[in-house]
């Protein structure tokens, strides 16, 4: 008699059905399998939870086994839930994953991308400032040691001010809080460092960097997804990432390395933002440079969030050169709201990722 084949692929296509209660998302994308072993027709899984709350626990392991028994050859199953309570950081506040170990912060987000010339320094600085036009207390790292540009895009070339021997106080523009390679060394003077020295620096800022109370902290990651990225991504207390690309196929080949590299240091991928998607002519006619829809069609292959599009606009580019990002000169025009609708997307992520995400302010004015 013909036996089904059941492999480790079948078992997490049917887990993906398994949604988080209360989110869209399944425990799949949220890297929440941690073992899968198969004996011929039996399946056990684990499944790693970081609450205690009872119902969550009993609600998965119910749908779980309930979704790997309608998969084909699998005639039992069983799934066990591992539970770990969220540690707690400094002034009792939850945090997820490593975040504890910056004090305040609720959730540090990585924004990375396969390739250069994607446009990830620009989003970076736009979905800082939109997630902070949301009401967010925002910080924005950036981690291209090689060529910062966060200082430029922000319109500040301000010192950080040294509070005592051990820390330094992060620069402040458009209500952001930040810190830069570029705001200590000296006009185009470059930087040239072996891997350690960038690792060390990199943890500095982290760790001798007053960085207050904050709802996120988005770290611009430097392109690509060699021996570096993923140094950083392991050095780096990440909580989640978020992918930034093209629409051609060029860019979205390596986009899914730089999936892989997140899952490969357990870092759950927040989504996809596809940037440049297609251009506006003067006459109204849409014209799609770089192809349209990849970033959304490799987010569903990837069982991963697609937060949105962020079509080519001239004042985007002139923001970031005059160091005045559109979400701050313009959040009511359509450069400006492709970039809120992008952080409305991503912030239920981040209430997952970061734990706690507290609104303080409502945003200046609603988003269309």
């Amino acid at each position: 008699m013909y036996q089904i084949m059941i492999t480790e692929d079948s078992v997490l296509a049917a887990l993906k059905a398994v949604k988080y209660p209360g989110y869209s998302r399944d425990i799949v994308s949220f890297g929440l399998v941690k073992r899968i072993e198969i004996h011929e027709a039996a399946v056990s899984v684990s499944v790693s939870l970081t609450t205690n709350s009872p119902e969550v626990a009993a609600q998965i392991k119910a749908e779980s086994e309930r979704a790997l028994r309608a998969t084909p050859g699998v005639n039992s199953a069983q799934v066990e839930i591992l539970q770990q309570a969220p540690p707690q950081a400094a002034g009792g506040r939850s945090a997820w994953g490593q975040s504890a170990k910056v004090p305040g912060v609720g959730a540090i987000v990585a924004v990375a991308s396969g390739k250069g010339g994607v446009g990830k320094s620009t989003v970076s600085v736009n979905l800082a400032c939109g997630l902070q036009y949301l009401g967010l207390r925002v910080g924005l790292l950036d981690c291209d040691i090689y060529g910062p540009s966060i200082p430029l895009m922000m319109g500040t070339s301000q010192r950080p001010e040294v509070i005592n021997e051990a820390q330094m106080a992060p620069v402040m523009s458009h209500g952001v809080k930040l810190m830069s390679i570029g705001f200590l060394v000296d006009g185009d003077q470059p930087v040239i460092w072996r891997g350690p020295m960038i690792t060390k620096t990199i943890q500095q800022f982290f760790g001798s960097v007053a960085w207050g109370e904050l709802d996120v902290l988005l770290v611009d990651l430097p392109p690509g997804t060699g021996d570096a990225q993923l140094s950083l991504c392991q050095t780096v207390p990440l909580d989640g990432g978020i992918i930034v690309t093209t629409p051609q196929e060029a860019s979205l080949g390596v986009v899914r390395k730089g999936i892989a590299m997140f899952r490969k240091v357990n870092v759950p991928i927040l989504g996809i933002i596809e940037n440049m998607s297609y251009f506006t002519a003067p006459g109204g006619e849409r014209v799609e440079i770089f192809g349209h829809g990849g970033g959304q069609a490799e987010a569903q292959r990837q069982a991963v969030p697609f937060l949105g599009e962020v079509p080519l606009f001239t004042e985007i580019r002139e923001g970031g050169d005059r160091g005045v990002p559109v979400v701050v000169s313009g959040p009511e025009k359509a450069p400006g709201q492709a970039f809120i609708r992008v952080a409305q997307a991503l912030r239920p992520e981040l209430e997952w990722s970061g734990g706690e995400v507290q609104s303080i302010t409502p945003p200046l004015r609603p988003p269309q």
